[in-house]
């Protein structure tokens, strides 16, 4: 008699979150297009603040929709520190990093973050960090600086924009890893809203700078800084916590190194720069470390040893 074959609940999860994870990757990727647009018009602090309001006010509608309540206690911290760190601070200091130093050297000085994610990951939390995922990570590394460099441009870099771009990075991977054990007592929909909340009101002192931008900014400008409000934080930031709850932070790091190469690709074709074949390569070893890395051999090692702040599959709460 035939056997039917059951689904392996694990790995439709795994699938899920991979889809997630891609979701958050392209949009962040798309972010930049949007920023250049936007930073022509608006200030580094009014940019991150009419971005994470827009983002707000998205997400408080779901959760009205959704009837979510307020995070339980044991996620507050983890969300504050990563509101503070990743949805506030992160954000102004990027946009105003950007402004100091060319495309490329902020591309190659935020991209230590996934490594910085990695390493923080396996301290607190005991993520594995096996060969697949160093090794991923490596040249993925690898393509970054590549593409970094191809996109350079003849434009001096400023110490002040390299230390913006450093800060930049270093808080995007504390927020990462603050926001990891927030995911075993909230909703991914609960974290990101709350956290998108606490970044909104950290950055409430740049408010009378937004208000006297906002009446000579162009349409294009504005509605460029709503997008990025809506998508790139409020959609990609859930996709990215719904991902993030059920893998390891380093894994889900190096993820990202896929934003570079989606980045030139999207240059291209939105605003016409055509890109030279170092980037090419460039991009093209960003998506290879990255597969490298989200390898199933890679998923099989790490299992084994599912870190503290890491909720098992079953026991993760969905937002979707």
């Amino acid at each position: 008699m035939m056997r039917l074959s059951t689904p392996d609940p694990g790995r439709r999860a795994d699938v899920t979150a991979a889809c997630a994870a891609g979701v958050t990757v392209v949009l962040w990727a798309s972010a930049f297009v949007s920023i250049r647009s936007a930073g022509t018009a608006y200030s580094p602090g009014a940019l991150a603040l009419g971005r994470l309001l827009a983002g707000a006010l998205t997400l408080g509608a779901i959760c009205l929709l959704r009837r979510e309540g307020l995070p339980p206690r044991a996620a507050w911290r983890g969300i504050l520190v990563s509101g503070l760190l990743w949805f506030g601070f992160y954000m102004v200091a990027l946009n105003w990093g950007e402004q100091q130093v060319d495309a490329g050297t902020a591309a190659l000085v935020v991209n230590v973050g996934p490594i910085l994610i990695a390493l923080l990951g396996a301290r607190l939390f005991g993520d594995a960090l096996p060969p697949r995922l160093l090794a991923g990570m490596a040249v993925s590394f690898a393509g970054a600086v590549t593409v970094g460099l191809s996109m350079s441009g003849e434009g001096g870099s400023s110490v002040l924009g390299v230390v913006l771009c450093l800060l930049a990075a270093v808080a995007y991977a504390a927020g990462v890893v603050a926001q990891k054990p927030a995911l075993s007592a909230a909703s991914p929909l609960q974290v990101t809203t709350y956290g998108c909340l606490v970044g909104a009101v950290a950055c409430l002192p740049f408010a009378g700078q937004l208000a006297g931008e906002v009446a000579d900014a162009p349409v294009s400008a504005t509605l460029n800084m709503v997008y990025l409000g809506v998508f790139p934080t409020a959609l990609a930031f859930t996709t990215w916590a719904y991902a993030l709850a059920r893998t390891t932070a380093g894994r889900m790091g190096a993820t990202t190194y896929a934003v570079p190469a989606l980045v030139v690709l999207m240059s291209w074709l939105a605003l016409g720069e055509v890109p030279g074949p170092l980037t090419l390569v460039g991009g093209a070893l960003c998506l290879a470390g990255v597969a490298v890395s989200r390898s199933r051999a890679e998923a099989a090692a790490a299992a084994p040893r599912r870190g503290a702040g890491e909720p098992r599959p079953d026991r993760a709460r969905d937002s979707a």
